[in-house]
């Protein structure tokens, strides 16, 4: 899995890698085998010059293409150890998994999940929790050397589809899917996937856009939610 070098977002500290752009996942390509990828009617549409709000409570991201990395999480709402995501569930294309932390290695770069466990994914904990406000990162494999793993499905997310992640206080919080997209590495839109948000919005990461057996993964599929409850 391949890392990716952190953009400064202040003077003072090096926050987020532009994240999971290098989720850069291993053999399944290497053997024929690719996942799919999600088609360009689950993506935004292109804003009109009226530019409606999305249901998520802001206007449909442009293509915008910038370096900083998520902001850092601000302090505000349930205790952290609470909020902590623990298990992910995507019904639509049978996703269950744990969940596991992530941060920043020595390098800077952000931490992945383990190899050997496929079935993990990771969430970024310098960033909001799914259920509070702002957007909360999760990245997972789309494959590992033993086969298939936990984000092989992502590409095949639709539209409209529920994404339930289950915290450490017991709550589900629920999200609603407004778009899935996928961009080339060089191409990937850091604003665009990362911008802060007044509402709760989650992001999915891995990798997808083609393989290729000297470069790895060609690019990142990226899916887009909103919170319609916190039961």
């Amino acid at each position: 899995m391949a890392r990716t070098e952190p953009a400064s977002f202040t003077s003072t500290k090096t926050l987020l890698v532009v994240v999971i752009v290098g989720i850069a996942l291993l053999n399944n390509g290497l053997r024929g085998e690719t996942a799919p990828q999600p088609s360009a009617a689950q993506a935004f549409a292109a804003p009109s010059p009226q530019s409606a709000a999305t249901p998520g409570g802001s206007a449909a991201p442009g293509p915008v293409r910038q370096t900083a990395g998520p902001p850092p999480f601000s302090g505000h709402g349930t205790p952290r150890s609470l909020s902590t995501p623990v298990r992910l569930r995507i019904p639509v294309v049978g996703v269950d998994a744990p969940i596991m932390k992530l941060g920043l290695d020595e390098a800077g770069a952000l931490e992945v999940p383990p190899a050997d466990r496929p079935n993990l994914a990771g969430w970024y904990t310098d960033g909001p929790a799914p259920g509070e406000a702002g957007t909360a990162v999760v990245a997972g494999h789309v494959d590992t050397p033993t086969g298939r793993a936990v984000f092989f499905p992502l590409g095949a997310v639709t539209k409209g589809s529920t994404v339930e992640i289950t915290r450490r206080d017991g709550r589900i919080a629920v999200f609603s899917v407004d778009a899935v997209e996928v961009y080339a590495k060089s191409e990937f839109p850091t604003k665009k996937v990362y911008r802060s948000s007044a509402e709760p919005q989650l992001r999915l990461i891995t990798c997808g856009g083609g393989y290729s057996k000297d470069t790895g993964y060609l690019g990142n599929v990226v899916v887009y939610a909103y919170l319609i409850g916190l039961n």
